[in-house]
This record gives structure tokens, C-alpha cells and sequence, in this order.
């Protein structure tokens, strides 16, 4: 497995792959949005843009998404707004202003909306708003959103497009998975106990089936996205702050570790700052991956399962390619699953 490390003046929040996996955007709390191509973790450039970075947020950039075509790139932040930018040129073309945080932004399957989550705080409960984009006119958008609903309870920290056109799926601070329909405002269906503490990451499988969670309560579990039935638990050491699916493999991979003020001696391993991959049929541990100085943040996998991305509280982002032995190891023997 080879390596390659970029950087960020502070800790980590986001990663992200394109669609065709040669580019990494990486969002950070030093208010900027970095890409670099994936194969060397060379910052991305092109005729127009030559320094790879998107500055315009004045606070903690909290999520990224970019659309199929690389075309479209929208990001939310601490200081209270969502910016659609222009991929190749780094131009911002639009700002949505919200009373609150966005702490999570997603482009819709068909790439004509975008989710973005907001924050509780300050009086106003958290809340789930759909965007409609206009591509025809990028720098025109309606600042109001399609919808817009405020789900009772305990506020959502993550959520993600299903393959249904009105449905997103979430996680919740005190621990519990739903589905709502966004057009009817109306929750479909939920799990109130599916973690213990509050739900950090939520990634689907690439044909959205299934999708994997990640949790304060050290626990990451692999849900079916119709029933939100669970198919499988991890039970790890340390709290989880990122779950992603291998494509093409039978492997999950998780990271996070100890906050820095609970760890008492400077060891990666005492901190628990592994990238550690999880057989997803026989739910066993298979192996680890070290290289991070802190907490693992957020994870990625290349949506052709051949490399995945870490990103941490140490301001690395950390790109691993998988060498053939990875493809051709089958650590059950005949008991292996053929893998798509």
C-alpha cells in the first residue's frame, strides 16, 4: 500500500471524492476548500485555476459536495452560509445565507438539488433544507429553499440522498437513524435506539442499498436503507468519527480516536489513530493503517474501491493505494463472498 500526504493549516472536516476518482476535496477548519488529484496529492490546476483552493467562507468549513460532472461544488460553514462554487475557475457563484451553521451539504442523485443541514442553536431548532440549482444560470438561484422542515426531537448531525427522489435518510445527535420524505414533511420511518450517542458520518453503498454509520458510542453499523434494519455491527475501542464502504471489496474501513485532552501519552496507538478495516460479511477486524498524529476525522474511499482517503485533527489528508495483494487476499479462503 503507498502513500501520500497534503495539508491543511488545522484539523480536517470533510473528504471527498468526484465521481471519477481523481479528485480529493478536502474542507477543513481553516475556512478553506482544497483539491488535489488524487494520484499524487498534488494540488488541482488547471488553465483558470492554478492553486487548487476556494476561499470566500470566513469560519470552520464543515462539509463539501460536488456534483457527477465536476462542474458544481457547494460547501457549508460555521459562519452561516452555503456557497455554490464553479469547480474548474474557483469562482464562487452563489451564497445562501442561513440564521445557523451548515453542517452538512449533499448534491441530489439526478444533481438538480442539494440537502443542507443546519445547526442548532441560538433559538432556532436544527433543519433539513432542499435547494433547487439552477445550472442554466448558475449565478441566479432562489435564496429561498424548495423545502424546508424542522424534524422534531433530537437534531440531525448527518444526512444523505436515498435513491427514492423525495426521501433522505439521517443521523441524530442522541443516536437515532430515520427516513423522511422531504415533499410531505413527514418522517417514514426511523430507528430510535440504532446508536447509543450522537452519529458523526453516514455514507451509503454506491448502488444506495445499504449505507454505514459511525458513532460517538465506538460503534459503526451497516444498516438496509429500505427498513433501516441492522446487517451488521462493529463494535470497536474508541469513539468513531468516520465510516466508509470499499467498493469492490469486503472490507469497511472506520477511524477516530481519543480527543487530545483524554489521551495520556502521545502514542497512536494508546489514541487509537487507525484507519482499522472490517471484514462487512464476517464482522471481524482484518487490519489497521496508522499515519495519523491525532483523531481521524473523516474517511473515503475512490468509488472504484482502488485507494481511500483520511483526513485528521493533525491537518493531513492522507491518500492510500491499495496494491494488488489487496484485491487478490482472501482472508476466509473459500468461505470469501464473491465481490461485484
Amino acid at each position: 500500500m503507498s502513500a501520500t500526504d497534503s495539508r491543511h493549516e488545522r484539523s480536517l472536516t470533510q473528504i471527498i471524492y468526484n465521481k471519477d476518482g481523481d479528485l480529493i476535496f478536502s474542507v477543513s477548519k481553516d475556512h478553506r476548500i482544497n483539491v488535489w488529484y488524487s494520484h499524487n496529492g498534488e494540488r488541482y490546476a488547471s488553465i483558470q485555476r492554478r492553486l487548487g483552493t476556494y476561499e470566500g467562507h470566513n469560519g470552520t468549513v464543515w462539509s463539501v459536495s460536488v456534483d457527477k460532472n465536476s462542474e458544481y461544488l457547494v460547501s457549508g460553514s460555521a459562519d452561516n452560509t452555503l456557497k455554490l462554487w464553479s469547480v474548474k475557475t474557483g469562482e464562487c457563484l452563489y451564497t445562501w445565507e442561513f440564521p445557523t451553521a451548515i453542517k452538512r451539504v449533499q448534491w441530489s442523485n439526478d444533481d438538480n438539488r442539494i440537502l443542507a443541514i443546519t445547526e442548532e442553536r441560538m433559538g432556532y431548532k436544527g433543519a433539513l433544507r432542499i435547494i433547487e440549482i439552477n445550472k442554466q444560470q448558475p449565478t441566479q438561484q432562489s435564496a429561498e429553499p424548495k423545502h424546508f422542515f424542522e424534524p422534531a426531537g433530537s437534531k440531525i448531525t448527518v444526512a444523505a440522498f436515498t435513491a427514492i427522489g423525495n426521501e433522505v435518510v439521517t443521523g441524530h445527535e442522541n443516536g437515532k437513524i430515520a427516513k423522511y420524505n422531504y415533499e410531505e414533511q413527514k418522517e417514514v420511518a426511523a430507528s430510535e435506539g440504532a446508536h447509543q450517542d450522537s452519529i458523526m458520518d453516514l455514507q451509503l453503498s454506491l448502488d444506495q442499498t445499504y449505507f454505514i454509520t459511525s458513532s460517538k458510542d465506538k460503534v459503526s453499523k451497516l444498516f438496509d436503507t429500505n427498513t433501516l434494519e441492522t446487517i451488521k455491527t462493529f463494535s470497536t475501542d474508541s469513539p468513531l468519527n468516520s465510516a466508509s464502504i470499499a467498493p469492490g471489496s469486503p472490507y469497511i474501513i472506520v477511524g477516530g480516536g481519543q480527543e487530545a485532552m483524554n489521551v495520556t501519552t502521545t502514542s497512536a496507538r494508546q489514541g487509537k489513530f487507525e484507519c482499522r478495516f472490517w471484514h462487512k460479511v464476517f464482522g471481524e477486524e482484518v487490519g489497521r493503517v496508522k499515519g495519523h498524529f491525532g483523531p481521524i476525522n473523516t474517511i473515503a474511499v475512490h468509488p472504484e474501491g482502488k485507494a481511500f482517503a483520511s483526513g485528521g485533527e493533525d491537518g493531513y489528508v492522507r491518500v492510500h493505494w491499495f496494491d494488488e495483494s489487496y484485491f487478490r487476499t482472501k482472508v476466509y479462503g473459500d468461505l470469501e463472498p464473491e465481490m461485484d
